[in-house]
């Protein structure tokens, strides 16, 4: 069974790609929410989807930040929330941290993606004008390596 820990740099040069265009989830198959919406709004969206963090775009979809179920709890800490009704007027734009997660471009080399997916779920891919594009995912990079070894 391949994984991350067992993929190397013999892997990697036997891989058929080197571009992650492969790995890549499109935009259209995953949940995002955008940056003006309610820190309600977001996390019922995330409960919806299962997942405990999400990518987060603008409106006119540059990629924003990513939000996870950590940036949530400590605000609602620090603001001693305990009604959601109180949330629904903050956004998520007033909450996040903006250097977790940073994007990667389309042509980024296989290897940093590597690196990358071993601390986080997913990796958000943007195009070169900082378009949100989709998220390359552990679970793809996992899957890629474990049919490249069948």
């Amino acid at each position: 069974m391949t994984t991350l820990n067992n993929i190397n740099s013999k892997h990697l040069n036997e891989a058929p790609y080197t571009s992650i265009a492969f790995l890549l989830k499109p935009k259209g198959l995953i949940g995002y929410i955008t940056n003006t919406a309610s820190v309600r709004q977001a996390l019922e969206k995330m409960r919806f989807h299962g997942y405990t963090a999400m990518p987060v775009i603008t409106e006119d979809g540059q990629f924003y930040g990513t939000i996870n179920e950590g940036d949530f709890l400590w605000y609602l800490i620090h603001e001693q929330i305990t009604d959601m009704k109180d949330v629904e007027e903050v956004y998520l734009k007033d909450i996040m941290r903006h250097s977790w997660n940073p994007p990667v471009t389309i042509d980024v080399d296989l290897t940093y993606v590597l690196e990358r997916i071993l601390d986080q779920n997913f990796v958000p891919v943007v195009d070169d004008r900082n378009k949100f594009m989709g998220i390359i995912t552990r679970k793809s990079v996992l899957m890629y390596y474990q049919d490249m070894n069948r």
